[in-house]
């Protein structure tokens, strides 16, 4: 663990999560002198990376393009495995599928031609990357990923991902000084940035260097800037990630001209057990993503959502706000003998409520038992006949309900019932500053402040209204290694 103040470096980067690491592993590799500034103690290093899934979304051809990044399993050997190919032109409309076509071209370019690149060059680093069974589904033997459900994770998770990083910039002999809040740019009487002012378990001091690149993450945890961006009852909901991104990143930023850029009422928020901590919600224990085989009902038993719009992997970073608006900010995920065998294993750290019939559970629940019988029958009435197959958009909706059901509509009709209770939980932020294609931050005149890069959820323009899970680490890495190389060449020029 470094000590004290850094009076001269080539690369200053401030944050340690996926794209500050990469943004360090990118500049040394440039032969640039980097250190890594922290505000959290070194027990809880990582930012929201570390409560990732791990998981990363990248382009590819067919199983063969990214067989080389991945260890066979001597328990899931490959000739056992079928993942359908995911190529460039599906990722990038994903990308504007999902953002009702706001996502910025050049950004969403970046994101689908750099993606599998930046992850090779992440493996040849050290990285070690792993099958996500999560998301695959069984025919006879064989695992199967359908195309655009993520197949690849880093080995271990989030928590794994940044241990790796974390290991291999120590490696380098890069810096690492944690404690360290940084709370303003030092800029010259040009505006060039040279470097950031701090405070310290020592005190405020001044750390300085010739290019400086923020990885602080956006606002998420932080309740005033909530509540003002994302509106009313945002500073209440449950943070799934670090406590400390509070938008410091995004305040210095702005203060020295950035132009703000992207959905700045926008969010990533997803669906969580209703009993998470309040902040720091160990995001993957906590998940509960089997939805699209359920009924949510909110405390008046009524449904308020699709279920079934798409895969999960696609909704469930805005199916959070829809609960967010319901009372209490409470909904229940309602499954029978027919679909609890479909949940996934986080729904284990949690005890539903039970049911031998819809009107006993709704007694458990608290909720006028009339009400949700005569919901949960007009659901089932409305359920069209056709083949169930939980392992694809199978077109088995409702006809005649509002809110339909697009896929995935069984009647819940084979008792006993189990009801989940959940919650809106944030992860990150949409809205950032303006960056070039080097992750320069450009200024509201347009030019790009000289000294100043900024990464990962830093950066807006990305994402709006949704994203397709996955896409947030990919971008924190493409962004993080495009501004360590940047910044390193920049400090060469000068």
């Amino acid at each position: 663990m470094a000590s004290g103040p850094v009076n001269d470096t080539d690369v200053l980067i401030v944050g340690s999560g996926n794209a500050g690491l990469v943004a360090a592993l990118a500049a040394h590799e440039e032969s640039a002198k980097v250190a890594i500034i922290e505000r959290a103690p070194v027990e809880r290093r990582g930012g929201n990376s570390g409560f990732s899934g791990g998981i990363f979304r990248f382009a590819f051809r067919n199983f063969d393009a990214i067989r080389p990044l991945l260890a066979e399993s001597p328990t899931l050997p490959f000739t056992k495995v079928e993942v359908e190919p995911y190529p460039a032109d599906s990722f990038h409309n994903d990308l504007i599928r999902v953002t009702e076509g706001l996502a910025d071209p050049t950004l969403t370019k970046l994101l689908v031609e750099e993606s599998l690149p930046t992850i090779s060059w992440m493996a040849s680093r050290g990285l070690v990357w792993e099958l996500h069974l999560t998301h695959a589904s069984k025919r006879g033997e064989t695992f199967v990923w359908r195309s655009g459900t993520v197949p690849v994770m880093a080995r271990g998770g989030g928590r794994g991902l940044v241990d790796m990083l974390f290991d291999i910039v120590d490696q380098t002999g890069v810096p690492i000084y944690y404690g360290v809040r940084a709370v303003g740019l030092l800029a010259d009487s040009g505006g060039a940035v040279y470097g950031v002012l701090a405070q310290t378990p020592e005190g405020t001091k001044e750390f300085r260097a010739k290019a400086t690149i923020l990885a602080c993450g956006g606002f998420e945890a932080n309740p005033e800037m909530r509540a003002r961006y994302l509106g009313p009852g945002w500073d209440l909901v449950k943070v799934r990630g670090t406590r400390y991104n509070t938008g410091d990143g995004l305040r210095m930023a702005l203060e020295k001209g950035a132009a703000p850029f992207g959905h700045w009422s926008g969010c990533h928020a997803s669906v969580i057990d209703a009993e998470a901590a309040d902040v720091e919600a160990e995001s993957t224990d906590t998940t509960r993503y089997s939805y699209p085989f359920s009924v949510m009902v909110n405390r008046e038993g009524e449904r308020f959502v699709d279920e079934g719009e798409d895969f999960q992997v696609y909704t469930y970073a805005k199916i959070g706000r829809k609960i967010l608006e319901q009372p209490a900010c409470i909904a229940y995920q309602i499954f029978d003998q027919k679909t609890l065998p479909l949940l996934r294993s986080p729904y284990m750290n949690s005890r539903p409520l039970l049911g031998q019939s819809v009107e006993e559970l709704a007694e458990e629940l608290g909720m006028d038992s009339e009400r949700l019988r005569l919901n949960i029958e007009g659901f089932n009435q409305a359920a069209q006949e056709g083949e169930f197959d939980p392992s694809g958009r199978d077109g088995k909706r409702t006809r005649g309900i509002t809110p339909v059901k697009s896929n995935w509509a069984l009647p819940l009709d084979s008792p006993p019932f189990y009801a989940y209770a959940v919650t809106c939980g944030i992860t990150f932020t949409y809205g950032g500053v303006r960056v070039d294609p080097q992750c320069r931050v450009v200024s509201e005149d347009d030019r790009p402040i000289p000294g100043l890069w900024a990464i990962g959820e830093m950066v807006g323009g990305f994402f709006y209204h949704n994203y397709p899970s996955g896409s947030g680490l990919t971008r924190g890495s493409i962004t993080g290694r495009k501004a360590g190389i940047s910044a390193a060449r920049y400090v060469k020029g000068r």
